[in-house]
Formats: C-alpha cells, structure tokens, sequence
C-alpha cells in the first residue's frame, strides 16, 4: 500500500508551519515513545484487545468500520492520527481530531446482548483513551527501555489535552488512575471470538505485507503479554498465545535497535525540522536534547514565559 499522502482534509506533512508547537514538548515522554516502531505495534494491538473486552466497544469497531477487510488502512489511519496528536502541529491535530470525532458521530447500535451504545459515550471515550495510552506506554516499558514512575506519570499527563479534543472527560493522568478506571470496567468484560479473530489478522501478516510473518505473530503475542492479567483471563488468551523466551529477545533487541538509529523522513524527525531542531533530536540523549533546547531562542522564550 502506497504511503498516506492526506487525512481527513490534512495535507500530511509534519513540517509545517514552521515553528508551530505539537501538543507534545520535544523533550516530552512521548515523542520518546512514539518514535519507536515495536512500542507503537505491541502497544496498539494491546489497546484494540483492551477496546474489544467492552462488548459496545468491540461491536463499534467490528460493525462499523473496515478493518476487517483493510486492516493494513485501518491500522494506518488509526495510527497517522495518534502520530499527528503528538508530532503535529496543533491545527492539524484539531483539524484530524476533529475529523476523527465527526465520524464517530455516526456509529451507534447494538451490542448481540441488546444494549445500545454511542461511539461518543462518554465511558468509552475515556476507555479507548486510556488503553492506548497504557499499550504504547507499557509496551516501550517492557520491550524498549524501563520507564520511570515520574516518568509514566508525565506520559500520560502530556497526553491530556489532546484527549480532552477528543472528548474525553476523565483522562487517566497516572498508572494508578489507569487501574481504577479497569477495575470499574473489568466486570463487563467478555472472552468473544471477535478477541481471536483480530489476533488471527495480526499474526497472518495481512496487517503489514512489509513485516516479516513470523515477527508479527510475536508482537501480537507481545501485546497479549502486556495485558493486565485478570483481562487476559477474562478473555481467555491462554498459553497457546505464550510469547517464547527467543521471541521476546528479537523484540527486545529490535526494541533497543530502533530507539537509537534515527529514522529521517519520519513524523519525530520531520516535526523536529518544523520545530528548527536537529532532524534526529528525538533520538538524542536527554543530556544532549537539554543543551540543544538550552540553546534555542525559541525555546528559551517558551520556558521563561511559563
């Protein structure tokens, strides 16, 4: 599949305005996050099992969209908007998110038990806010690099105002929020083969032509290992979605690889052009991007004025 040239209206091009501000600092959590290609794959199909425990979630997605029949589309649409929430210029992400939110208008229905949902109910705007938030963070956590309690704190509080645009009421703002708001949710939860049907599409390479076979079949064993273990449970993925020890070393050592080659053309690196920083900041040490900002006019003037 040819590479996204426009979504929703948005011409995608993370290099202009110059100058114009992500939502997401430079320096932030979560263009480290972001930028790693194993986080994104574990962590987003971590989210989608986390989104299909909810029977109304699960119905929204498998009724109403197209993955089904174009995961690859899917899965890059859903992932140009979480890339522009973080990479972005702010009118853009307004202009995706808002996008994104008109469709979402439209799907409502039924679940097979009888009960009506909204894709804009509140509960699941916070829910589906809270997984992806919990997959890609979890996921970078355990296959790319320990994060930090401060640090896991600060990733989901930077994600915030991008959340709210999305309508989300109740943002999670901190692990522990994330295993309060599970707990209240755990009891509608529901093993559904629609769980395995997904996984089965992660793991037969139709999700990505590009990806070797077998290395997708390990992230989707990955995202079922980073699951919370009561939903694992709930939604019965037993051993036969075990990841193997060799397995769990290759993502780890992918993990590790791809956090320090920087990738020239992507999102992190066209947005730190935007920004008038080096095209490879994201990559660079913490030390090495504070001296960097240190030395920016710009940046300078922003952090005195707040």
């Amino acid at each position: 599949m040819e590479k996204m040239k426009s979504y929703l209206g948005w011409k995608i091009d993370y290099t202009t305005p110059p100058g114009e501000p992500a939502y997401a600092a430079p320096d932030s959590i979560s263009w480290k996050v972001f930028k790693n290609p194993i986080a994104l794959g574990i962590g987003g199909v971590a989210a989608v099992l986390l989104e299909f425990a909810d029977a109304r979630i699960r119905s929204g997605v498998w009724d109403h969209s197209v993955f089904k029949t174009d995961p690859i589309g899917r899965s890059q649409r859903t992932g140009t908007a979480a890339m522009v929430g973080v990479y972005g210029p702010q009118s853009a992400a307004r202009r995706v998110i808002q996008g994104v939110t008109n469709m979402h208008a439209k799907v409502k229905g039924e679940t097979p038990s009888g009960e009506r949902y909204k894709a804009l109910d509140v509960e699941l705007l916070d829910w589906v806010s809270a997984t992806a938030g919990y997959g890609f963070l979890t996921a970078y956590d355990r296959f790319v690099k320990p994060v930090s309690d401060a640090d896991k704190r600060r990733f989901y509080e930077e994600g915030e105002a991008v959340a709210r645009l999305y309508g989300v009421q109740n943002p999670v703002r901190s692990p522990a929020d994330f295993d309060a708001m599970l707990e209240k949710l755990l009891p509608r939860f529901e093993p559904h083969e629609i769980n395995t049907e997904f996984l089965d599409i992660m793991k037969s390479g139709r999700a990505a032509k590009a990806v070797p076979k077998s290395l997708q079949s390990s992230l989707a064993n990955a995202s079922v290992s980073i699951l919370p273990p009561k939903v694992r449970e709930v939604l019965e993925l037993g051993p036969e979605y075990d990841l193997s020890a060799p397995a769990r070393f290759t993502l780890k050592s992918l993990g590790a690889l791809a956090d320090r080659v920087p990738v020239k053309g992507s999102p992190p690196a066209e947005a730190a052009t935007r920004l008038g920083l080096p095209w490879a900041f994201a990559w660079k040490s913490p030390a090495a991007q504070k001296r960097i900002l240190g030395s920016a006019p710009g940046f300078q003037e922003a952090e005195a004025s707040n």
